[in-house]
């Protein structure tokens, strides 16, 4: 999953006045593949490319219990709230901000092969609905989208804003989904992702400040 990891960050934003900014959901939404790729630049965590390994992508991601074990992903979670804590000086606000890193594990449970696991080791868990392109690809594009118009609607604010983080985020699904499969792993395709993730949550940032909640005061 890719842009579908990003309708928990929407869906926080809409349903509570006190959840954080939503460029700060959309690196929570993230937090953990921000964390793969730079472990996986500097060789901490590791992938490799298995042609036909599921039938929507290559990637065989053998090695990364510090990001996608449940354990990890709940310390990187803590770690976020406290952040969000610090800033905000919410407990309500950083506990919406860590239950949108833990998301991101859930999520991957859902679609991933079994390459996940609940602190590291060799039992491996995943569903593995990336092999039914039919279904994953529908379910993803109604989460995001989804989630886009419900904020969109518990918002006041201008919808050129919206309708641009739509398009871009439809943009970098329709490039991982239809674009050519990369052929080799290796800093190029780290940072080419660790860039998507970026600019998306620039984008979202620009329209989080662009809108206020219907709810909130004043």
């Amino acid at each position: 999953m890719f842009i579908g990891h990003w309708a928990p960050a929407l869906a926080a934003a809409a349903a509570a006045p006190r959840a954080p900014k939503l460029g700060l959901l959309f690196v929570a939404a993230q937090l953990v593949d921000w964390g793969f790729f730079f472990l996986a630049t500097i060789g901490v965590e590791k992938m490799r490319l298995v042609p036909g390994i599921t039938a929507m992508n290559p990637m065989d991601l053998y090695h990364m219990p510090f990001t996608h074990s449940l354990v990890g992903t709940l310390v990187w979670a803590l770690l976020f709230g406290l952040l969000v804590m610090i800033i905000t000086r919410d407990f309500g606000s950083a506990m919406i901000g860590g239950a949108v890193v833990v998301s991101h594990w859930i999520l991957d449970l859902i679609v991933h092969r079994p390459d996940l696991t609940l602190a590291g080791g060799d039992n491996k868990l995943g569903l593995g609905l990336w092999n039914f392109p039919f279904i994953e690809i529908p379910l993803e594009l109604a989460i995001t989208f989804g989630a886009l118009f419900w904020y969109h609607k518990r918002m006041r604010g201008p919808v050129g804003p919206v309708i641009i983080l739509g398009a871009v985020l439809l943009a970098f699904q329709c490039i991982n989904w239809f674009g050519p499969e990369p052929t080799e792993t290796g800093p190029v395709l780290y940072l080419t992702a660790l860039l998507s993730f970026a600019i998306a949550t620039a984008i979202a940032t620009w329209v989080g400040r662009t809108r206020v909640h219907r709810r909130a005061r004043g």
